[in-house]
């Protein structure tokens, strides 16, 4: 049987099959239109080992004397008791390959087990794999693991994946790859405030910009695995897997399991190429918002951290004035408008507007709203509730817990968190009572954004005595398929205590997410740029918090929060109200640059430079037309840079900095944007008045000149930042 060979922008997967099972010979550089006969990689047998080769499956497996992790993991229950067929031997029934797809079939007839994966290399180079299990037999059958897996290559020698917590999500960790396993385990029933966004093998100090790097995503919102298994034999094999509680999954005949999509990307351009593969695949869905689509990302104000709870018609309309008068595009009341919620220990599931602060309902202020030329948008946690609320009084079935009876008969619940626990979406009733709410509140209210919000880990989580993580996750997967079917143009962001649901099977069901709740400009410098590895700027939330942030004491420059926020989904969490004099006409000048750039901002590529100064951080985005026929005409924006100082360097002065990414034949004029001489921050950006003389003008050069030579910077202030424009001549 001939390997099947998908080829994409620049990359390049063979399946093998000619010893019986599916095997991923290669994933990585593209390797032309034809392949050698592939019975030439057979390898020596070393001493004291099994007489033969020894295949890294599609779905690697003891039967092939694999020693590494598993690909499937379960076993077949009989009358009760677990069955023989707990190691199965999967050999290949089909294996077709159509264009950029391949499908191929392995089964285990007298294990009654068929296993089918489906490939798919996107136009951008991002690989899609995900398996079906399904049971042939006539027995029930337990899936324990059914695991997506890729092999890298030997030169692939450093392993770097992301952690963090509650406001300092996705933060780097490095590691050499080492003999053994390296697991990343998420058991938050969420994804959760440290999971890995990615998790990326390279070549020797791969960077931003060069080294070789392959790199895995699992697109699920539940409990997952993440890892790395590099076996005694040298071959080492990255992926993932959803984490499944004990008979979460238990197969009756004929029925099936599919893994969650484990997404991947191969680039010989460092991480950046990683992050194009991703956006690529993005910014190609028929329903992604932002420059590729008529759904340009508009100027958010968030009340949260300018009224909390305090929720006042007339200091709303207040803020709506004001924020209309910046030039605000969307407006969102956050937390405290439904029955019974003045804080956060009561309240969470009953869903009706509160008639004691809103007797009018929410009109009024829609009306303020809407009639100023904004949007109106509405916080919810529907996934969540309080125990101090009438459905869990009229429900306590629906309160999820360990046991097969409610708290009210005896059961027990899991600790609370934030005062609040999670409603039981695998109940029907449950879930259509939650359904019917927000289906309601859309179609009497002029709505056109939910801030979801899932402000706990689900821990003890349970259905009916039984572990319900997998189905819950389903559930709350249909609850936003369904709202989007009945409501396609409202749009609906992912918050999750902040970052703590970040994955690409929840941005298949939302428009954006929000990736901390922390607004502090430089703890976000490092949170934006990770998630940034994955998701595109567009679909990002970055705000401008108050002068003070709330969550961290720190004191920011108005320029230096609004650079960071302004390269993602921008907007406000402020009481803009106090905003004033020369102040309010610098955010009113920073919203203006947003909506002038936005559209290079979501359209082009992110580009981020490999400094020396690791107290430095340059990162931009060029125009995607860059470099090709008919590209950007001259005088238009050609790309955006920030320079961006996190704290004190070691150098007196920084230095030239390169500016990767532009279009080495072109000529570019660059100047400085923010802050200019007689901005009011100026003084306060540099540690010195007197910066390079061409930061006061103007400079032109090729592009050439910037990526190799690059521009002296000026001695910039810890947690300060210039943005840099770049035309083209």
């Amino acid at each position: 049987m001939h390997p099947l060979h998908l080829r994409s922008a620049g990359t390049s997967l063979v399946i093998a099959t000619h010893r019986g099972e599916a095997e991923i010979i290669h994933w990585g550089a593209d390797l032309g239109d034809s392949l050698p006969d592939l019975s030439i990689l057979s390898e020596p047998i070393p001493p004291s080992s099994i007489d033969a080769n020894v295949p890294a499956g599609l779905l690697p497996q003891a039967s092939s004397s694999w020693q590494g992790r598993p690909g499937l993991r379960g076993h077949r229950i009989t009358d009760g008791t677990p069955g023989f067929d707990f190691s199965l031997r999967l050999r290949v029934a089909s294996a077709t390959a159509d264009g950029s797809t391949a499908v191929v079939v392995q089964s285990d007839p007298d294990a009654g087990i068929t296993v089918t994966s489906n490939l798919t290399l996107h136009p951008g180079g991002l690989l899609e794999l995900r398996h079906s299990v399904t049971n042939d037999g006539t027995s029930p059958f337990q899936v324990d693991e059914l695991a997506t897996m890729l092999p890298v290559a030997p030169d692939a020698v450093e392993l770097l994946d992301l952690t963090g917590r509650w406001c300092r999500e996705r933060h780097p960790q490095r590691r050499a790859i080492q003999q053994g396993t390296w697991v990343r385990t998420g058991r938050h029933g969420r994804t959760g405030h440290d999971s890995s966004l990615l998790l990326a093998a390279g070549t020797a100090g791969f960077g931003n910009r060069h080294g070789k790097v392959w790199a895995t995503h699992l697109a699920w919102s539940g409990n997952h695995e993440q890892f790395a298994d590099s076996v005694a034999d040298g071959r080492t094999i990255v992926g993932g897997s959803e984490l499944l509680g004990p008979a979460e999954v238990v197969l009756q005949p004929g029925e099936s399991y599919t893994t969650p999509a484990l997404f991947a990307a191969y680039s010989d351009r460092g991480l950046d190429g990683i992050s194009e593969a991703f956006y690529s695949w993005f910014r190609s869905r028929p329903h992604h918002v932002g420059a590729a689509s008529a759904k340009t990302r508009p100027v958010v104000l968030n009340t949260w951290e300018a009224v909390y709870f305090d929720h006042n018609l007339d200091t709303l309309i207040e803020l709506a004035e004001s924020a209309a008068d910046l030039g605000v595009e969307r407006f969102v009341l956050d937390d405290g408008w439904f029955r019974g919620r003045r804080d956060d220990h009561a309240g969470l599931g009953d869903w009706y507007v509160d008639e004691t602060l809103w007797p009018n309902g929410l009109t009024p202020l829609i009306d303020a709203v809407t009639s100023r030329g904004m949007e109106f948008g509405l916080w919810v946690e529907p996934e969540m509730v309080n125990l101090d609320s009438d459905i869990a009084r009229a429900h306590p079935e629906w309160v999820v817990g360990p046991s097969a009876v409610s708290h009210k008969d005896g059961g027990r619940l899991p600790l609370g968190w934030r005062q609040q626990h999670v409603i039981d979406l695998v109940n029907p009733d449950a879930w259509q009572y939650i359904y019917e709410r927000m289906d309601s509140l859309l179609r009497e209210n002029n709505i056109s954004y939910l801030k979801w919000d899932q402000n706990r880990d689900l821990l003890e989580h349970g259905h009916a005595g039984r572990a319900s993580v997998h189905e819950q996750t389903l559930a709350a997967y249909r609850l936003f398929d369904a709202l989007h079917a009945a409501h396609p143009r409202v749009e609906i962001e992912s918050c999750s205590s902040g970052g703590a649901r970040v994955d690409l099977g929840i941005l298949e069901r939302t428009d954006r997410i929000w990736a901390s709740d922390c607004n502090d400009a430089l703890e976000r410098q490092t949170i934006q740029r990770w998630t940034g590895m994955v998701v595109p700027p567009e679909l990002v939330g970055g705000h401008i918090g108050p002068t003070t942030s709330h969550t961290t004491g720190r004191t920011h420059d108005l320029s230096f929060r609004a650079i960071t926020a302004l390269f993602g989904h921008f907007g406000m969490e402020w009481d803009v109200r106090s905003v004033t004099g020369a102040e309010r006409e610098e955010l009113k000048r920073f919203i203006g640059l947003y909506k002038e750039h936005r559209g290079l901002i979501h359209s082009g590529r992110m580009v981020r430079a490999d400094v020396p100064d690791e107290s430095l951080m340059v990162h931009g985005v060029v125009a995607d037309t860059e470099g090709l026929d008919g590209g950007t005409p001259g005088g238009a924006t050609a790309a955006l840079f920030a320079v961006v100082k996190t704290r004190t360097g070691f150098d007196e002065q920084p230095g030239r900095v390169t500016f990767p990414g532009l279009d080495a034949s072109r000529s570019y004029r660059v100047e400085a944007i923010f802050p200019a001489p007689g901005d009011a921050d100026y003084g306060h950006t540099f540690t010195e008045a007197k910066p390079a003389p061409w930061l006061a003008s103007e400079a032109d050069a090729s592009g050439r000149f910037l990526g190799e030579v690059g521009l002296p910077m000026p001695v910039l202030n810890p947690e300060h930042a210039i943005l840099l424009r770049f035309t083209t001549l």
